[in-house]
C-alpha cells in the first residue's frame, strides 16, 4: 500500500517540481537575462536624461553622453529653467495640471460612471453601444485630431483651454475597461442584496460599487493622465497662445528656438524641463502601482 501510494504521490510532487509553486516560483537563467536586458534598455534614456541635465551647455557637446561634465550644474539648471522667460516653464506647468485634473479626473469619472451602467443595467442598444465603444478604441486620437480642430473651430473654441479639456473627457478604452471591471468585480448578487435592504441605485453605487472600482478606476485614471499629459499633436493644432501651452508643447518651442533666426540655444534648458517633466509622473506611478497592478489581474483568474 505504501508503495502504491509512493506511486501515486511521486508524479505529481515532480510535476510541481518541474512548474513550481506560488510560494517558491521557479527561477529561470533565460528570463532572468531577458528582465535585466529590458530594464537596462528602459532606464538607459532615464540615466541619459538625468545626467545630461546636470551639465552646462558647453559641457552638453563636449563630454560623453552617459558620464557627468566637469561641472554638476543640475540645481542651476533648474532654476534657469523656472525662471527663464519670465518663469514661463511654470506656467506651462500649470495648463498641463488643469489639463490633467480636469480632462484626465473627467475622463475617468465618465468612464467610471459608463463602465458600471453598462456592466449592470440592461437596456435597449446595449449591444449597438458596445460595438461603437470597441469601434472608437481602434481609431487612433490623431486621426480625430483635424476633424475635432474643423469642428473646435467653427465654435470659436480654438486656442482656449476647452479645446484640449474637452476632447481629453472622451476615453473609450478607460470605458471598455471599466465596462469589464465592473463586470467580475461587483457581484449581483451584492446589488440586489442592498435593493432588498432599502437602498437606492444611487446609495447602492456611491457606499456599495464605488469601493470594489477602485483598482480599476486607479488604473484608469493613470491611463488617461499619462495620455493627457503626453498629448502633443491636439494642442499643437489647437493652441496658437504660448501662455495656454502645456508642457510638452512648451519644451518643444524651446528646442526649436536655436533653429530661429537671432535664437539662442538653450538644450540645457530643453533637458532639464524634460526631466522636471516626467518627475511628477513618476511619482504618481509609486504611489498607485498596488492599485494599478490589482486593477489589471482583475479577471484574470476563473473560479
Amino acid at each position: 500500500m505504501t508503495t502504491t501510494r509512493l506511486l501515486t504521490v511521486a508524479p505529481s510532487v515532480t510535476r510541481r517540481r518541474r512548474l513550481g509553486t506560488t510560494d517558491r516560483p521557479r527561477r529561470s537563467v533565460t528570463l532572468t537575462v531577458l528582465t535585466a536586458i529590458v530594464l537596462v534598455y528602459s532606464l538607459i534614456p532615464l540615466i541619459w536624461l538625468f545626467i545630461n541635465a546636470s551639465k552646462t551647455q558647453s559641457d552638453l557637446f563636449s563630454t560623453f553622453g552617459l558620464w557627468f561634465g566637469d561641472e554638476f550644474a543640475l540645481f542651476d539648471n533648474i532654476a534657469r529653467a523656472l525662471t527663464y522667460d519670465d518663469g514661463i516653464f511654470l506656467r506651462w506647468f500649470g495648463n498641463t495640471l488643469l489639463y490633467v485634473v480636469v480632462g484626465a479626473g473627467g475622463a475617468t469619472l465618465l468612464a467610471v460612471l459608463g463602465g458600471y451602467a453598462l456592466a449592470k443595467y440592461e437596456f435597449a442598444g446595449k449591444r449597438a453601444v458596445f460595438a461603437v465603444v470597441i469601434g472608437a478604441v481602434a481609431v487612433p486620437g490623431t486621426a480625430l485630431a483635424v476633424p475635432t480642430f474643423l469642428m473646435f473651430s467653427s465654435m470659436g473654441l480654438t486656442n482656449t483651454p476647452w479645446s484640449v479639456i474637452i476632447p481629453s473627457l472622451i476615453s473609450p478604452f478607460g470605458l471598455y475597461l471599466m465596462w469589464t471591471f465592473a463586470s467580475e468585480a461587483v457581484p449581483t448578487e451584492l446589488m440586489e442584496a442592498a435593493r432588498i435592504d432599502g437602498a437606492g441605485e444611487f446609495r447602492i453605487f456611491w457606499q456599495v460599487a464605488l469601493r470594489l472600482l477602485a483598482p480599476g478606476m486607479v488604473t484608469v485614471l493613470l491611463f488617461t493622465m499619462v495620455a493627457t499629459w503626453n498629448n502633443y499633436f491636439l494642442p499643437l493644432i489647437m493652441l496658437r497662445d504660448p501662455d495656454w501651452y502645456p508642457l510638452i508643447i512648451g519644451l518643444n518651442q524651446w528646442n526649436a528656438q536655436a533653429a530661429t533666426a537671432g535664437g539662442t540655444a538653450i538644450f540645457d534648458l530643453v533637458l532639464t524641463g524634460s526631466l522636471l517633466t516626467i518627475v511628477p509622473l513618476i511619482i504618481a506611478f509609486l504611489f498607485l502601482q498596488r492599485y494599478w497592478q490589482s486593477g489589471l489581474a482583475a479577471g484574470s483568474v476563473k473560479e
